[in-house]
């Protein structure tokens, strides 16, 4: 019997499998940040319910049974058992609200992403075929307001109203990706740190980059868009490699 079907009885239990699998990966990949950064799904038609990883637990420890269902709606969501952060509350709270297409939302302090947050100029020019998956489908916040309490994350959501706008470079803090499905947004965060590695790394050399031309650019993000099954493949892939390990995420 695959493991994924240990706890059938638990609502949105599919989601909850992948959504555990993708904080064991990003933990595994060093991504996180000890046992700050959050990510939600939505799991009601306008999104304002969403699961999330319950309060200073580690990624790395994180189950499918352990993640907490939370109200955008509801402040005194905060008040219940394992309730986020008031950060993580305001963050997510304020794009599941305003954002519907921003079913999924992974916020991590990543390295690399992080050192691109903190550039005077945090654009990600299309220098190799992963920096263009994210050619004009990306928006930079250059006006960071302190710790995501509400007002904060309220000023965040209205960054990423535009549905082709995926990923939020938060300045001087960190990334900020949308999805669909979980496969979808950790694919899209997976890609956006390695380009931005990809990026940083070219700029140590001191040498002058070779750049795409845009229009080059914008075909690849298309083709790379429209690639059949590649998110939920490389979900699939990860979560198989857990389920060999005997990993108990999805219990």
């Amino acid at each position: 019997m695959s493991v994924t079907n240990l706890r059938p009885n638990m609502e949105h239990w599919q989601e909850r499998v992948d959504l555990a699998a993708a904080f064991r990966w990003t933990a595994r990949l060093n991504l996180h940040e000890g046992v700050a950064n959050h990510f939600s799904l939505a799991i009601n038609d306008d999104g304002t319910r969403f699961l999330m990883n319950p309060n200073q637990v580690h990624f790395s420890r994180i189950k499918a049974s352990d993640l907490i269902e939370v109200d955008a709606n509801d402040p005194e969501t905060l008040e219940g058992p394992d309730a986020p952060d008031p950060t993580a509350w305001g963050l997510h709270g304020g794009i599941h609200r305003h954002c519907r297409h921003a079913r999924c939302a992974m916020h991590v302090h990543s390295i690399h992403a992080t050192v691109l947050a903190s550039l005077a100029d945090s654009s990600l020019p299309p220098i190799d075929q992963n920096c263009a998956t994210f050619f004009n489908r990306y928006v930079i916040d250059d006006h960071y307001g302190g710790l995501a309490f509400e007002e904060e994350g309220e000023r965040c959501a209205d960054l990423l109203t535009d549905p082709a706008k995926k990923v939020l470079i938060m300045g001087n803090h960190g990334v900020m990706v949308i999805g669909e499905t979980v496969a979808e947004t950790f694919n899209r965060l997976y890609y956006f740190e390695r380009a931005a590695e990809t990026y940083i790394r070219a700029l140590q050399t001191g040498q002058p980059l070779r750049v795409l031309p845009d229009e080059i650019a914008e075909k690849t993000a298309r083709e790379l868009e429209a690639y059949p099954e590649q998110d939920e493949r490389h979900l699939s892939e990860l979560k198989a490699i857990l389920d060999e390990e005997g990993s108990n995420y999805a219990s």
